[in-house]
């Protein structure tokens, strides 16, 4: 009987190190588990966070842009009021001079271009 109860006694401490080794297992995987639940609904609790975010900085680049649009704007209208005001002047002075019989110089390729069509 004696060899029987160490059998025993030793089947028994074997399933006790090997419950021990499963229950090891189980809670590195429930802590892996855990941990990547954790890690998700902080990721889902930042979303909205971040959307918000993104979309103030969205909000700031279109504002910048406009700004700047604007301001080009402003300055191509400028400096399409100076041209038709230099294209007037230059068509003054050179009637004078054609009233005065002096051929003006012919004006330049580009010039000529923008008197033909406008553009």
């Amino acid at each position: 009987m004696t060899l029987w109860a160490g059998v025993v006694a030793v089947c028994g401490t074997l399933g006790m190190v090997l419950a021990g080794l499963f229950a090891a297992r189980a809670t590195r995987a429930a802590a892996s588990a855990t941990a990547e639940a954790t890690r998700a609904a902080a990721q889902a609790q930042a979303e909205p966070n971040q959307r918000a975010e993104d979309r103030q900085a969205f909000e700031a680049i279109k504002t910048e842009l406009r700004a700047e649009l604007t301001s080009t704007r402003e300055e191509v209208r400028s400096l399409r009021s100076l041209v038709r005001a230099f294209s007037w002047y230059v068509a003054q002075l050179t009637q004078q001079m054609r009233d005065h019989r002096i051929e003006p110089p012919p004006p330049p390729a580009r010039v000529d271009e923008y008197n033909r069509t406008g553009v």
